[in-house]
């Protein structure tokens, strides 16, 4: 009787390794999709830019323009080149009150903005980094200054002024300006990211008091929202339009938006009026420009100064 042994099953052959190569492209579908939403979101962008920068584009075409080309020529359209002569019109029209209102605003908006930007951090860094008692009950009453309008409180404003005998000066300008809720909130978010609890205890350890750990050490750390809460404020004083309306009764005393709106109520029994209103408009932005091109890199740089390495 003969045994027939089975043999095993041979094992499967290894598959081919695949070759490496390109990866397939998406499908048609998927592609033209992802084309289109690009195309959609430039479009979107271009007509937002577009509408922002036409203002702009106006004012520096129409600055350059005769008082009858403003009305005799299309308003994009270049007419007789006379932007020195509305420029020079400007500076000696009623014995260069332009130029002390721009001066003004000058001293409103810097002294202004730097007290009010030092006082926030402060206050921001203080409510950080101690506690006391009802801290968070007084940070609440701060964000509720955020809630309220500042044309509502005008009017409280300038009774008070009025018993101090402060209307009409610079003080009734300067003074509400010191006070920026909204710098207070963002000074204690910037405390709290970017100055460690670590390092002010070392500093103590060291032997430094709490003034000299806040200039010494807290405040280099909060150097990026400093130069925010600076451009915010600095931003807000110079377009403080109704507080200085409300404040102030002498054109001495008027900052330039508040100077140039007056000239603008009078273009109808002064025509001369309305070029210099329009270039000094354009003048007026100047220093917006100016401070936003040369804080900008003190701004969006050294967002980790108080990073501990």
């Amino acid at each position: 009787m003969s045994t027939q042994t089975a043999t095993p099953d041979a094992p499967p052959a290894p598959a081919p390794p695949r070759r490496a190569g390109r990866r397939s492209a998406p499908p048609p579908d998927r592609r033209g999709r992802g084309i289109t939403s690009r195309v959609m979101v430039n479009g979107i962008l271009a007509v937002v830019a577009v509408y922002t920068l036409m203002p702009l584009t106006w004012l520096l075409i129409a600055s350059t323009k005769s008082y009858r080309d403003l009305f005799a020529t299309n308003p994009f359209s270049l007419g007789d080149f006379r932007f020195l002569a509305n420029l020079t019109a400007l500076l000696d029209y009623n014995d260069g009150v332009f130029v002390r209102w721009l001066l003004n605003s000058l001293l409103y908006t810097v002294v202004a903005s730097g007290l009010s930007t030092l006082i926030s951090v402060a206050c921001g860094y203080a409510f950080d980094k101690y506690a006391f008692r009802g801290r968070e009950k007084w940070f609440g009453v701060v964000l509720v200054g955020v809630l309220i309008p500042s044309t509502v409180v005008q009017l409280p404003l300038y009774l008070m002024a009025s018993e101090l005998g402060l209307v009409n000066t610079y003080w009734a300008v300067l003074i509400p300006s010191l006070v920026n809720p909204f710098g207070v909130y963002l000074a204690r978010v910037f405390s709290e990211g970017y100055v460690p609890g670590e390092v002010l205890e070392a500093a103590r350890m060291d032997g430094a008091g709490e003034v000299r750990t806040f200039v010494k050490v807290a405040l280099p750390m909060l150097a990026p929202g400093f130069v925010t809460i600076f451009l915010f404020s600095f931003t807000a004083s110079w377009n403080n339009f109704y507080g200085a309306l409300m404040m102030l009764n002498d054109d001495r005393l008027y900052p330039v938006n508040l100077g140039l709106y007056m000239w603008n109520q009078n273009v109808y029994q002064q025509p001369e009026l309305y070029p210099l209103v329009i270039i000094g408009s354009l003048v007026a932005v100047v220093p917006l420009i100016v401070a936003f091109l040369c804080l900008q890199r003190f701004w969006r740089s050294g967002l980790t100064a108080g990073a501990v390495k």
